[in-house]
């Protein structure tokens, strides 16, 4: 699903542009996903895990969703790079057509920047748009308690756990936490 083009103030006064990935981007969204992985113990990768990444590989991933009706992708350019990251997908079997789950990502430099609402919003915009999206879904890591403010500014709620589902390199187990946001009834 292709998105239009956003262009957003950061609160910093920096001009943002939210969009959906192109093949420029690649080389970017690769140095991102390194970065955001080293950055948090939240992300669900460490960086060594990011070389299996590629730049083709990349490129079939942006233009199967950009192709796709169930799922869209966004990217968030500041300053000329990849800075952040969103995708939304729609359930297709039957009993679960009426959910969409979420995820976002964005560099430690750009958070507090209003980055994070305004792909939320756009993703809210898009579950709407699709149409028959009662539940909106997406997990978080314990301890992350920047993106818990942020999910649930937007709507969300907590609505599980599930117990030592994170097992960082130093043995640590975190609880990993799902969120859902009720969708207007159609």
């Amino acid at each position: 699903m292709v998105v239009n083009e956003i262009w957003f103030d950061m609160k910093d006064g920096r001009k943002a542009l939210i969009r959906s990935p192109r093949e420029e981007d690649i080389p970017g969204m690769l140095d991102y996903l390194f970065l955001s992985a080293g950055e948090t113990e939240f992300i669900l990768r460490y960086p060594e895990e990011c070389s299996k990444y590629t730049y083709e590989g990349e490129k079939a991933l942006f233009e199967r969703l950009n192709a796709s009706q169930e799922d869209a992708m966004l990217v968030c350019i500041v300053d000329g790079r990849v800075a952040g990251s969103c995708q939304i997908s729609f359930h297709q079997r039957l009993k679960t057509k009426h959910r969409a789950s979420v995820a976002i990502t964005l560099l430690r430099e750009v958070w507090n920047q209003g980055i994070g609402t305004r792909m939320f919003l756009e993703m809210i915009r898009i579950a709407e748009q699709f149409g028959g999206i009662l539940q909106m879904e997406l997990e978080f890591v314990e301890g992350n308690d920047r993106a818990r403010h942020l999910y649930e500014k937007m709507g969300f709620r907590i609505a599980g756990v599930r117990p030592n589902a994170i097992r960082l390199k130093n043995g640590t187990l975190l609880n990993e936490y799902i969120m859902i946001r009720e969708m207007k009834s159609e």
